[in-house]
């Protein structure tokens, strides 16, 4: 059978978009056209009756909303559920809702009119927006317009779809994903959104496969097409021949047969064949995915990017929201640890900054941004403080570049610390604080900075790129980046040698963590943790229970001695082979 390589450079049927939810179904589109709200501005005369009309409305999409919430907190857990709260503080929110009101008696238009006119303006200043977040944001504010000017026309919403279909469409609001779950939609193909929209954090949640940003998918499908979807790549198939139909059902032969296997290694450790034993953690977003974590066997969680919840809400949390969300994550996770990172803000990450940066790659990063706004830093290390009273949790800083923001960051630890203490708020004051290797300077200097922390923890996907300085959502140059490079894999053992010498412990996070071609080298090299995504868990187990910390440590002097990336990925290649390890990278 050829290879994926070989299906899509002979195959003119292909849609490409962002693989924004994983898996793969093979199915018969519904190409999902919702209908055309027409918005008359017709002038009033009764403007009492207007102003009714609308209160009676906002009641009824509160309503609708609500049920969806009610949906929602039951399939997906509550936290990711929040995204419909958030949608009913929209109604709620006094100043919108005056607004309006004060525009129907000014006016004396019609008021869905007013309402498509006043929110419509909101949604213009996000929607030309640089920041990706706030452009999605603006598609969760039109299924808010949309509802309460539909409940003006006392119409229905028509979100009925024929179950077991891959639905095609324009776009999707979050309410349409978790209603069209009720129909057991196999996938979605959407012509615009992106990772972070709120629809497809939803599909990625309920394990269904979404293709997103295809631009113009529902042009080309037509409805009944026969599609292959295909989360973990991006792809969907239209109208498939016979042999992309065979290999995609060969894949998923593959991926159910691994998935089968690998539910025997959850209580098993993952351990060398000679005894050298690796904590495997998770990587969290939500508090949604803990049931996944315990499931999959991790023994705690290695990172909790906390800008997610920014994302959630639309705005920094205050102390107490972040409070709850800490406590009841440690609570859930405990005894194992839970590993916080410090906001994460600034470029590729959530932004909720007014002034624009040339380049935000290099701008106001992680601590840099905690740094230049103290009060939200404060606040989230006394969050965090608060929730480590069962001693299980530690607290990690992003983006650390100098020695300065090290001790800057301890200073203000303290400062809480006592602050907290003075108000006899009990705390965990052994709390481990770490940072993450993300920067060459901090790469340079690790041995250095591991004497100023508790533990290390080496974030590859930056790493690399600002290693190689490819910029890897770049389509242009993204062959550049490169994880095997031999740049890199000298400045992951440089990293790794240097934090042990400190006698402190070290981990890695990112997508090279979880490439199961990468794993003997890692281990090899000393790694004590490996942090991935609850999903990855098993497969990371497996390789690493096939082979031995011996043999591992003689892999990364071969690969030490290589002089290009070609090469040591043929030398990893010939280690599986020799050791007879399955790698995953190969099926999925």
């Amino acid at each position: 059978m050829k290879g994926f390589k070989d299906l899509l450079s002979h195959s003119t049927n292909i849609v490409e978009g962002i693989p924004a939810a994983p898996g793969i179904q093979i199915g018969t589109a519904f190409l999902y056209k919702k209908d055309i709200l027409s918005v008359e501005t017709a002038l009033i005369t009764d403007v009492e009756e207007a102003l009714q009309n609308l209160d009676e409305a906002i009641a009824r999409s509160k309503k609708e909303l609500n049920k969806i919430f009610s949906l929602a907190k039951e399939k997906m857990g509550e936290a990711r559920a929040d995204i419909f709260e958030a949608q009913l503080m929209i109604l709620d929110d006094p100043v919108l809702m005056e607004s309006i009101k004060n525009q129907i008696r000014s006016e004396k238009r019609s008021p869905e009119y007013i309402v498509h006119k006043e929110i419509t303006k909101y949604q213009e200043l996000m929607i030309i927006a640089n920041e990706l977040y706030m452009r999605e944001r603006a598609i969760d504010i039109e299924d808010i317009k949309e509802r309460i000017i539909r409940n003006l026309q006392k119409k229905r919403l028509q979100s009925k779809v024929q179950p077991n279909r891959i639905i095609v469409s324009d776009s999707i609001t979050p309410a349409d994903t978790i209603l069209f779950a009720k129909s057991s939609v196999l996938g979605y193909v959407v012509d615009h959104g992106g990772l972070t929209s709120h629809a497809a954090i939803i599909a990625r949640s309920l394990d269904i496969p979404a293709v997103v940003g295809t631009h113009s998918g529902s042009q080309q499908i037509k409805n009944e097409d026969f599609l292959i979807i295909d989360g973990f790549q991006g792809y969907v198939f239209v109208n498939p021949t016979e042999e992309q139909i065979n290999y995609y059902k060969n894949k998923i032969d593959n991926l159910t047969k691994i998935n089968t296997e690998l539910i025997g290694l959850k209580d098993k450790p993952a351990e060398t064949t000679d005894g050298r034993n690796i904590l495997i953690m998770a990587n969290v977003d939500v508090s949604g995915e803990i049931d996944t974590v315990v499931t999959k066997g991790a023994h705690g969680i290695g990172l909790y990017r906390t800008e997610q919840i920014i994302e959630e809400l639309g705005s920094f949390p205050d102390e107490e929201e972040q409070y709850n969300i800490y406590n009841n994550l440690a609570s859930r996770i405990y005894p194992d640890v839970i590993t916080i990172r410090a906001f994460d803000t600034g470029g590729d990450k959530v932004k909720l900054m007014d002034f624009k940066e040339a380049n935000p790659f290099l701008g106001l990063r992680g601590v840099r941004f905690l740094l230049e706004n103290e009060k939200i830093f404060r606040t989230q290390i006394k969050a965090v403080l608060r929730a480590s009273v069962n001693k299980n949790i530690q607290f990690m800083i992003p983006m650390v570049s100098t020695l300065q923001e090290i001790k800057r960051v301890k200073e203000i630890l303290h400062s809480c610390r006592t602050e907290l203490n003075s108000s006899k708020i009990p705390f965990d004051k052994h709390l481990k604080l770490g940072i993450m290797i993300e920067v060459p300077s901090s790469a340079v200097m690790a041995g250095e900075y591991a004497k100023h922390v508790d533990f290390i923890s080496i974030g590859t996907n930056d790493l690399i790129q600002y290693l190689l300085a490819v910029d890897r959502g770049n389509d242009v140059v993204s062959a550049l980046y490169q994880e095997f490079h031999p740049s890199v894999i000298r400045t992951l053992h440089h990293i790794i040698t240097e934090t042990k010498k400190a006698g402190k412990t070290v981990s890695i996070c990112g997508e090279m963590a979880a490439d199961t071609l990468a794993i003997p080298l890692l281990v090899g090299m000393g790694i004590d943790v490996i942090s991935v995504s609850p999903s990855a868990i098993p497969s990371i187990k497996r390789t690493i229970r096939a082979f031995s910390m011996k043999k591992a440590k003689a892999l990364v002097n071969q690969c030490l001695d290589s002089d290009n990336e070609e090469e040591i990925q043929n030398i990893i290649k010939k280690f599986f082979k020799e050791n007879s390890i399955q790698r995953t990278r190969n099926i999925i």
